[in-house]
């Protein structure tokens, strides 16, 4: 008799590959298909693995070139090596992906190698790159097929002069001058890239601010921030299509303010604007699964589908598109698999836009408060006056925190600052166990520590900051 799983994972992006281990954790007879040589999905092989690379590479480039000097640090010259810093973001890459690898031999979870199809609500056709079939028995099915770059009409990626983020990783040189269609995470972070290692960046924004769904005055902030480090932003723009001619790509857009047409010249364009679920040839028609026209996948509040024990998490269902979200759902997926309670709280989940200065934030903006009539008290703190940014020579940005005017409950935490990707963990555990701006205030933090200015945004709350 075949081998019947307890449970199969579609997909070995974070969602599937941290879901399956924890299924098998908890005795459940596990698998995952993955369609790709190697395990970690978008995150570990094109995103944010491979982005966070080169982020922390540029940005010692950058440092070495015009803020070392400041420090004393005297470099008489200083010189590229593209290919050295691709290098050293694969073996990065590498690394990761070998280790989930290591991890599901020692969880004893089994690895397809394949594109999975499903035949029925417990049965897997997949089939592999050489093109033979199989089919996997399984009681259960978590799709985790994740997302990919979104390619709106007229800039069809041809993955050279009008690229994604997948091809904007990996260029072969410094582009003279890169468009950047859309002002969210994903521009923003490979724009920061190529303008440390040298390229003119422009970017081109539908809407009026960078980073939308995050707090306005938080995004301003930053976007000036950008503008001084030299990066140009076209807001309120509407790109209408883009031509190629020789090495050139010429951009054309729209002010939607005044409907003036305008047009942009580069060597090159990074289409950014956002990513979609990856739901195509899965066969959920053939379990009676209707993915909306983005192709997303409805599930009730347990994960489930609409077809009897088939799961979906991560990107292709609602919320935020975010690995550690996936991962957090993959877990809880797993646990009530189990019989146990799983559950993810979507109000901790962070998000980060990894520019320098980060941006951080967890919970609500004021403008949800506002638009939800709740009462709430703001405190906000700048880096400027904070002993260790002083030292560290990074002092722009603030901490703001958002607390229930009546409880004191946090609301909401934001943090453009220095290390704000690692500061933002403390905000998500308070809010996690229920705190108080008033518990972050009387905790003792290190001194001198840039985590500092979260307490002292804290006390801001209540209207008693110390340091200014």
């Amino acid at each position: 008799m075949a081998e019947v799983f307890d449970v199969v994972f579609i997909g070995g992006g974070p969602g599937g590959y941290t879901g399956a281990i924890r299924a098998a954790q908890l005795g459940l007879n596990t698998a995952v298909i993955e369609k790709d040589p190697t395990l970690g999905g978008t995150c570990l092989n094109v995103g944010c693995i491979p982005s966070k690379a080169l982020l922390d590479s540029s940005e010692h480039f950058h440092m070495a070139k015009h803020d070392f000097a400041s420090h004393g640090v005297k470099v008489s010259q200083v010189d590229l090596d593209l290919p050295a810093m691709m290098a050293r973001k694969q073996k990065i890459v590498s690394d990761l992906t070998g280790g989930i690898e290591f991890l599901f031999k020692k969880n004893k979870v089994t690895h397809i190698r394949g594109k999975g199809r499903l035949i029925s609500s417990d049965k897997i056709e997949v089939t592999t790159s050489e093109g033979t079939k199989q089919v996997v028995s399984t009681k259960n099915v978590v799709l985790a097929t994740g997302s990919v770059p979104n390619e709106p009409p007229g800039l069809k990626f041809d993955g050279k002069k009008i690229i994604s983020s997948t091809e904007a990783l990996s260029l072969p040189k410094v582009p003279k001058h890169l468009i950047v269609v859309g002002g969210g995470v994903i521009g923003l972070e490979l724009g920061s890239v190529w303008l440390r290692l040298g390229a003119e960046v422009s970017v081109i924004e539908y809407g009026n601010n960078i980073c939308g769904s995050m707090d306005t005055g938080m995004t301003k902030r930053l976007a000036q921030i950008l503008k001084k480090q030299g990066m140009k932003f076209y807001f309120e723009s509407k790109v209408t299509g883009a031509s190629i001619k020789g090495d050139d790509v010429t951009v054309q857009f729209e002010n939607l303010k005044d409907s003036q047409q305008t047009s942009l010249t580069g060597d090159m364009v990074l289409v950014a604007t956002g990513r979609r679920p990856y739901s195509e040839g899965l066969g959920l028609d053939s379990v009676g699964i209707k993915p909306d026209k983005r192709g997303m996948v409805e599930v009730d509040d347990h994960f489930r589908t609409s077809s009897k024990n088939v799961y979906a998490i991560g990107d292709l269902i609602r919320g935020p598109m975010l690995a550690h979200k996936a991962e957090e759902e993959g877990v809880a997926v797993a646990e009530i698999l189990a019989g146990k309670p799983g559950h993810v709280n979507y109000e901790a989940c962070p998000g980060v836009v990894y520019t320098w200065p980060e941006l951080a934030s967890v919970g609500a903006t004021e403008e949800q408060l506002k638009t939800s009539g709740t009462d709430y008290a703001s405190g906000s703190f700048p880096f400027s006056p904070n002993g260790r940014a002083k030292a560290m020579g990074f002092t722009e940005g603030q901490v703001k925190i958002l607390a229930d005017k009546r409880t004191d409950r946090i609301l909401g935490v934001h943090i453009l600052g220095p290390r704000a990707s690692d500061m933002i963990a403390e905000a998500v555990i308070a809010m996690e166990f229920g705190g108080a701006a008033e518990d972050l205030a009387r905790s003792f933090h290190a001194h001198p520590t840039l985590s500092e200015v979260v307490r002292e945004a804290a006390l801001a709350v209540d209207k008693r900051a110390r340091q200014m």
